[in-house]
């Protein structure tokens, strides 16, 4: 519902973001500063029949007019602009765009600036919101779940006497898959396959139930339109198989020595409570982010103010850069319609700006900042997951001025918390 409600605001209130200044430049400005200009150029240009340093100014302005036009665009269009920003108090985002530039000797000069400036946040109440919250319950059949799952990490597969496979075996299988041109596009040495489960393809339990260790056999398969991996969903491979063994899983004992095992318990029951404590951790995190995106959406239908399209195409790029690295694929690779991606992710761009903003605003009243320690946590925890030095994961994050996109992380995560434990919750969710 929020999305829409931005969707319908976004073509009315956006256009408040841009400026159009229209800026002069006295004409004793621009003469002082050609006079100069032309002084430096003097200098160093090189003109038959004067020796260096004595070219006539009046020949510079005319043999060098498109150089002298160049330096006096460089250094009278920044120095005037950003006076003109300092004058109107403006915050401006983005690139100018400067246009109609007019310059003739002896004349002021004029030019137009079309920027786009940040926008003037009223906050609204934002404390003793509403939001739908209950504390998490673990029950006996989830800690019994989880056990169950780290027994099964933990089973071991024995080797059968040959015979055929049959329902049930897991079958150590040898695979190689040729797409429908025959052209050779994967091998496995063993995988195991689990004849009959739910999990496994109906045509690999077909063709592999009754074969017997040593044997090969080829068939097809087609994945389901719907598969979990896309690289395989809709398509159909040829696999040449071949049985290397039958397995049967065994699943270790329930006990105290299983405990010990799993990691330092005394006793299956301390393993349980562990398993107890992990389970609520997970649960809690889970309610708090839902009832925190909540509130991010009750503060953004509160707030109606414009947002400049620099902050939008930034976002968007940064959803789009996600979108693909999230599937391991190089948007250069493929061919994409890339105006029709960046619509169909606006809402969620906008949204997520009008979040940033909204945040970063309320922790500038509240006094919210990142700390150099929770910032220092952030890197080691970096420097864990990639398996680098500390010291040469924060030199890395600097160059790439990533620094400050963890503490801005940091903060908002900081505001969210802030929102939440200010917040009113009622039962539900």
């Amino acid at each position: 519902m929020v999305g829409g409600n931005l969707a319908a605001r976004s073509m009315s209130t956006e256009q408040s973001c841009k400026r159009t200044l229209h800026i002069t430049v006295p004409a004793e400005e621009v003469e002082r500063a050609t006079e100069k200009v032309v002084r430096e150029l003097a200098a160093r240009v090189r003109v038959p029949g004067f020796r260096p340093g004595k070219v006539p100014p009046t020949l510079v302005r005319t043999r060098f007019a498109a150089d002298v036009r160049q330096a006096l665009v460089e250094e009278l269009i920044p120095k005037f602009l950003q006076k003109k920003v300092e004058e109107d108090n403006l915050r401006v985002v983005g690139t100018p765009d400067i246009t109609r530039i007019q310059l003739e000797p002896g004349q002021p000069m004029q030019f137009t600036v079309e920027l786009e400036v940040a926008p003037e946040i009223e906050l609204k109440p934002y404390r003793d919101l509403t939001v739908p919250y209950r504390d998490p319950v673990v029950t006996e059949e989830e800690v019994h779940a989880r056990l169950e799952a780290i027994r099964e990490r933990r089973a071991e597969y024995v080797t059968l006497e040959p015979r055929p496979a049959q329902e049930g075996d897991y079958a150590a299988v040898a695979l190689e898959s040729f797409d429908t041109a025959g052209k050779l596009v994967g091998r496995q040495e063993e995988v195991l396959v689990h004849i009959g489960s739910e999990d496994t393809l109906p045509e690999f339990t077909e063709n592999l139930r009754g074969m017997s260790p040593g044997e090969e056999k080829e068939f097809e398969v087609r994945y389901p339109d719907d598969y979990g991996d896309e690289k395989l969903a809709g398509k159909t491979l040829r696999f040449h198989a071949r049985l290397k063994a039958i397995r049967r899983k065994e699943l270790p004992e329930l006990n105290d020595e299983f405990a010990a095992e799993v990691g330092d318990f005394r006793s299956l029951d301390e393993l349980r409570e562990e398993i107890r404590r992990s389970l609520l951790r997970e649960k809690e995190f889970l309610a708090r982010q839902e009832a925190k995106n909540k509130l991010v959406e009750q503060l953004v239908a509160l707030h109606d103010f414009p947002v400049p399209e620099a902050f939008l195409d930034q976002q968007l790029e940064r959803q789009l850069r996600e979108f693909f690295a999230s599937r391991g694929v190089d948007p250069r690779s493929v061919r994409v319609d890339w105006q029709r991606l960046k619509e169909s992710q606006r809402d969620r761009a906008l949204l997520e700006v009008k979040a940033s903003l909204l945040l970063d605003k309320i922790a500038d009243r509240e006094g919210i900042e990142a700390t150099v320690e929770e910032v220092d946590r952030e890197v080691q925890r970096l420097a864990r997951q990639e398996r680098e030095n500390v010291v040469a994961m924060r030199r890395k994050l600097e160059q790439q001025g990533a620094l400050r996109r963890i503490a801005s992380r940091i903060r908002a995560e900081k505001t969210l918390d802030f929102l939440f434990e200010h917040a009113r919750k009622v039962p539900g969710g």
